[in-house]
């Protein structure tokens, strides 16, 4: 199947289609984004897949979906704060309105064999077998901040199957992964009680990017003082919209509606103050900063690998700068 073919079977909803448009995604900007082994590596493949990468992202871009069209909410926070659950429960609450749903899961990958479980699908099985909703895993393959290379282009195929709806849970680092403010418009931050959460999120600048914040297994004890705690840590944003707090249990669906309310205020408030085109145009920036470096960093390792290793001895003999020698692989480059 050639790739007009397989973006028209994608817009059409067939689920395969998705599926190996994804995976031409994620194969194609992982061979971008791997400097080290590109300039030895397989350069005829790679070339292939970027460009039948570039011919899928031409033909999505030319169709009648509108980019960044989709409600991209992302999910984030510590591991076993009950992510993939909360997923779950979203999922079949904007089902119920009748919405077209698509869930981009990142899972980790292990930074010795480069595997991943890719297990957080298997939380949200109960929507395996309904065809408006489309849940892909994928793993991370050692890019930080949350999320993986292949993310953005993976909410194009999904926005061209015609999701209403992208929902995509981060990898759950708990301290660093911020891409996802980046990237949703709107982030909710996930807690648990008795776990310290609210600390660790305010010395991980994670309160920040949280637009909704939910303390899932409100069956706990110690629910009422982690909403305290985040209460009185909220109260110090000066910022137009206050993040609300949401108290859910997701393994029951509990606090679902609460949840969607929370949701759908955001995204009324970032409709009127014109918030939402600024954090799209914004993605769109990131997008093509991200594509516009991958390939630099190509090019340097496929057309200046031996020129680096020149300029890095010079640089061990006292001979240059580090500066001169950037300086100097630049003009190369040029």
């Amino acid at each position: 199947m050639d790739v007009r073919e397989l973006v028209g079977q994608a817009r059409r909803g067939r689920p395969r289609a998705v599926a190996r448009l994804i995976s031409l995604v994620e194969n194609a900007v992982e061979n971008a984004a791997d400097t080290k082994g590109h300039a030895g590596g397989d350069q005829a493949g790679a070339a292939a897949a970027s460009r039948a990468l570039r011919e899928a992202m031409a033909e999505l871009a030319t169709g009648a979906a509108r980019p960044y069209s989709a409600r991209v909410i992302g999910l984030t926070g510590s591991p076993g704060v009950g992510k993939s659950t909360s997923t779950g429960m979203l999922i079949r609450a904007f089902r119920r309105r009748g919405s077209r749903v698509g869930v981009l899961a990142v899972d980790p990958s292990s930074p010795f064999t480069g595997g991943a479980l890719l297990g957080d699908r298997v939380r949200m099985q109960d929507h395996a077998t309904d065809p408006d909703v489309f849940i892909r895993s994928m793993s991370s393959r050692g890019h930080l901040g949350g999320l993986a290379w292949a993310t953005p282009q993976a909410l194009r195929v999904l926005e061209a199957a015609g999701c209403d709806v992208i929902l995509v849970e981060t990898v759950g680092v708990g301290q660093a992964e911020v891409d996802i403010a980046r990237l949703a418009d709107t982030t909710v931050v996930i807690l648990a009680p008795g776990m310290g959460d609210g600390v660790q999120a305010a010395k991980a600048g994670i309160l920040e990017v949280a637009d909704v914040l939910v303390v899932n297994k409100a069956d706990r004890d110690g629910v009422q003082a982690t909403v305290r705690e985040l209460r009185n840590m909220t109260g110090l944003i000066e910022t137009a919209w206050r993040p609300p707090i949401v108290t859910t249990v997701a393994s029951r669906g509990e606090g679902a509606d609460d949840l969607l309310a929370a949701l759908d205020k955001h995204q009324a408030y970032l409709e009127e103050s014109g918030e939402a085109r600024r954090r799209r145009l914004a993605r769109a920036r990131d997008e093509i900063e991200a594509i516009a470096l991958a390939q630099l960093r190509s090019r340097f390792a496929v057309l200046h690998g031996d020129r680096l290793d020149a300029l890095a001895e010079r640089l061990l003999g006292a001979e240059t700068d580090p500066y001169a020698a950037a300086d100097d692989l630049i003009a190369a480059l040029r």
